[in-house]
């Protein structure tokens, strides 16, 4: 059974940089994506970025492309989302999931994420 943690929220001014990470235990194929999505405050979740755990393949939403970005460590068994340039709407709580057989699971329990003028 996979499980991710994440890690790495907290309070950054507008303009800032954080470093979120997923912690995943359990059987991890090549073929699974792991993703990162985020909820605000009265909003639905959306999808942030994901990578391709065995090809290291990327896709990143258009709100966060050229400011997020998403590596992992297979040694570590870690995914990263790195955030620069943080924006006030990037406030939220981040969420890291599994997606396997086209379906998101395993979802952590999120790091909150505020950005603060």
């Amino acid at each position: 059974q996979v499980q991710l943690v994440e890690s790495g929220g907290g309070l950054v001014q507008d303009g800032g940089s954080l470093r979120l990470s997923c912690a995943v235990s359990g059987r991890i194929y090549s073929t699974y994506d792991i993703g990162w999505f985020r909820q605000a405050p009265g909003k639905e979740r959306e999808f942030v970025a994901r990578i391709t755990w065995g090809s290291g393949s990327t896709y990143y939403a258009a709100s966060v492309k050229g400011r997020f970005t998403i590596t992992r460590d297979n040694a570590k068994n870690t995914v990263y989302l790195q955030m620069n340039s943080l924006k006030r709407e990037d406030t939220a709580v981040y969420y890291c999931a599994r997606k396997s057989a086209g379906i998101w699971g395993s979802w952590g329990r999120g790091t909150e994420v505020t950005v603060s003028s």
